[in-house]
């Protein structure tokens, strides 16, 4: 810890290899926005980036003034639904959709960074928001959100789970 708050901790030009990248700090960044979720199956977070400034962030979990998963238990747990299946049972919003809905027209461009593949409904919100590029960080069980977004000609990319 650096005893004197006015003196940087490192200096550029002597701390080759101590400065993350920017994919992996909006990976980082994804991680920590998970942890505000709700979810009982599955804790995700959204970042979405224009210009290296964020534009928005969300995570998964009920819509306001609903009661959260948390407090009221899981619907499709109850139901014994399978993960990435039967998606309009689930009360919770995707982290994707609720930084698409705070960015509004703001995305547009921009690079959409989450640690789950996109499920095909958010792909499809993804595409009309007009997003460039998906950076992901983790798995899905259903691949044609992936797919779709390909298609539609956004970049896709998928890192290995490197980022910590």
């Amino acid at each position: 810890m650096n005893e004197n708050a006015n003196e940087p901790v490192c200096v550029p030009d002597q701390c080759t290899g101590r400065r993350i990248g920017w994919e992996d700090y909006w990976m980082k960044i994804t991680q920590d926005i998970a942890l505000r979720s709700t979810c009982i199956r599955r804790n995700i977070g959204c970042v979405i980036v224009k210009d290296n400034i964020i534009v928005s962030t969300g995570y998964n979990g009920a819509p306001r003034g609903f009661p959260h998963c948390i407090e009221r238990g899981c619907i499709r747990d109850e139901l014994g639904i399978q993960s990435g299946t039967r998606h309009e049972i689930c009360f919770g919003v995707h982290a994707e959709q609720n930084a698409l809905l705070q960015a509004g027209r703001d995305s547009e461009g921009g690079t959409l960074y989450v640690n789950a593949y996109p499920c095909k409904i958010c792909a499809k919100m993804i595409l009309n928001a007009l997003i460039k590029q998906v950076v992901i960080s983790g798995t899905y069980s259903d691949i044609e959100g992936i797919e779709l977004l390909k298609d539609g000609g956004v970049d896709v990319k998928i890192l290995k789970n490197e980022s910590k």
